[in-house]
């Protein structure tokens, strides 16, 4: 039995009673890749957020069952990409995560900064600002921000959204090595053929839990119908829970 990192239980969250996470439930396993995967406004991010702890549920709670340090990666949209902050300082900030907002930045400390460009391919930018970076090169100094912070359980949130191929095969070589370094990542993404090659366990929703497991047995055409199917009977102007719970009639 796979030791669960993150539980999920008969979570429900709703904006302004609108339903948009409907009684989901998964365990998360530790040490795997796992990928959220589902419709245009299924719900895929806002439950990464509740997990986060930004959001909180209407029902339901979120348990963590070991005491992992975690880092998030919002999507692009979300940060304010304007600072005149160089691509150095950014990653650096990575060290603060856990810790005081004045706390020194040490020699070793930039070295592992430099490290963590070269794995991203960034060597040569240290000194660009982030507001003339392209989308995937922003991206990749994201990645490298998140590899600093060393954290056990990593939550990407569509990291692979408006970047260029090369720039994703990149970002999921960075995601496989997490995966070989024991940590848990858990990311929202589009593409399902990402997550086939890439990521160990994939969660299907539309609001609700469609199907939970191993990714090649999640991502079936009856799946996928389904997740279709309840992204168009879904009605977004609906009291929360006006529709049953699997099992209820």
């Amino acid at each position: 039995m796979l030791d669960p990192c993150i539980t999920v239980d008969n979570v429900t969250v709703s904006y302004h009673r609108h339903p948009v996470v409907h009684h989901v439930s998964v365990d998360f396993p530790c040490g795997y890749t796992n990928a959220i995967i589902g419709p245009n406004g299924a719900g895929k991010s806002t439950l990464l957020k509740v997990m986060m702890g930004m959001l909180a549920p209407d029902e339901g709670k979120v348990t963590f069952h070991h005491d992992e340090t975690v880092s998030y990666l919002p999507q692009q949209s979300d940060i304010d990409r304007s600072l005149p902050i160089t691509v150095e300082d950014l990653v650096a900030t990575g060290f603060l995560a856990h810790g005081s907002l004045f706390a020194k930045i040490t020699k070793a400390a930039m070295e592992k900064v430099a490290e963590a460009l070269a794995i991203v391919g960034l060597t040569g930018f240290e000194n660009r600002t982030i507001n003339n970076l392209s989308n995937g090169q922003f991206q990749r100094a994201l990645f490298a921000r998140i590899i600093v912070q060393d954290a056990d359980v990593i939550l990407l949130d569509e990291p692979f959204n408006a970047v260029d191929a090369k720039t994703n095969l990149d970002l999921c070589s960075v995601i496989n090595n997490w995966r070989k370094q024991g940590k848990t990542v858990i990311a929202v993404i589009h593409d399902f053929h990402v997550a086939k090659a890439h990521f160990d366990y994939t969660l299907m929703m539309a609001c609700e839990k469609v199907a939970f497991g191993a990714t090649k047995a999640v991502l079936t055409e009856q799946n996928f119908e389904k997740a279709y199917s309840a992204s168009l009977y879904w009605d977004d102007h609906a009291d929360v829970c006006s529709t049953p719970q699997s099992g209820e009639s």
